[in-house]
Order: structure tokens, then C-alpha cells, then sequence
């Protein structure tokens, strides 16, 4: 099978994870099961790991940024949602360090400083060898329903 193909054949799977349920729940909403986010939570820590795979990778051939900005943000706006409650991103700042060819990515998103009605988080992304690939920081305003 050639390349192309593998890749359409990834993405047609992909595509599938994501239709598989309707709902749209934090841990399971469509673009993270298309991703194939998977995210745990230990103590002030959101854990959101997936594998890099071939349909998310640019034309370099490498994890594209805007992959890598969203697992930023979930780790971030998962954690606050689980700690705090509803949130919204204000800012977000990336920065990218080491290109991401394949394997399995780790994000882990933690508190720099919960106030009242701002808070301030980090998420660091980590390749398959441990190294440190990108990182985020973010302000947000938690929503009071």
C-alpha cells in the first residue's frame, strides 16, 4: 500500500473514531475523538495523550501546530473545567521547540494561579522520547451558570 493511501485510510479511521458517539462531553467531544485524545486527570494535573498520526502532519511531513495548539488548549480547559467549572480561553501563547515526526504526544495541562475571576494555566507537550516539544501558556475567565 502506498503512502497516500495509508493516509486516507488513517483519516477514513479517524473520521469513524469521531462518528462514533454523538455526544459532546468533556473527554469525549467530536474533535477529540477524531484526534484520538484520551485524558486523565491526576491531582492539579489534566493528562491528554494521543498518537501523532500521518493525516495530522503538515506538508513537511511533521505534527502540524494548530494539532498541537488544540491539545495545548483541551489539557487546559479540561483541567479548569474539572477543578473550577465552565471557562473560556482569553489568550493563549505557544510556543513550539522540537518538530513531532510520529508516536505517542503527551500534554500535561496545570495551574500557574486560580483567582476568582481570572486564571492563569500552562500545558506542556512532550514527544514519545520525553522531550519537550511545545508549551502554552493561557489566561482564562471562568463562566458562572
Amino acid at each position: 500500500m502506498d503512502n497516500s493511501a495509508k493516509i486516507k485510510q488513517l483519516g477514513a479511521k479517524m473520521l469513524s473514531d469521531a462518528d462514533s458517539s454523538d455526544e459532546q462531553d468533556f473527554g469525549s467531544f467530536y474533535l477529540s475523538r477524531f484526534l484520538g485524545f484520551q485524558t486523565t486527570y491526576k491531582d492539579d494535573l489534566c493528562i491528554v495523550s494521543f498518537e501523532a498520526k500521518s493525516p495530522m502532519f503538515n506538508p513537511q511531513g511533521t505534527l502540524h501546530g494548530g494539532v498541537i495548539a488544540t491539545a495545548l488548549d483541551v489539557s487546559m480547559g479540561h483541567l479548569l473545567h474539572h477543578k473550577m467549572g465552565a471557562g473560556a480561553t482569553l489568550e493563549m501563547n505557544v510556543k513550539y521547540l522540537l518538530p513531532i515526526n510520529g508516536g505517542q504526544v503527551r500534554c500535561e495541562g496545570s495551574f500557574i494561579k486560580k483567582g476568582k475571576t481570572i486564571v492563569f494555566l500552562q500545558s506542556h507537550l512532550y514527544r514519545e522520547d520525553q522531550r519537550l516539544a511545545a508549551y502554552a501558556s493561557a489566561t482564562w475567565i471562568p463562566i458562572n451558570k
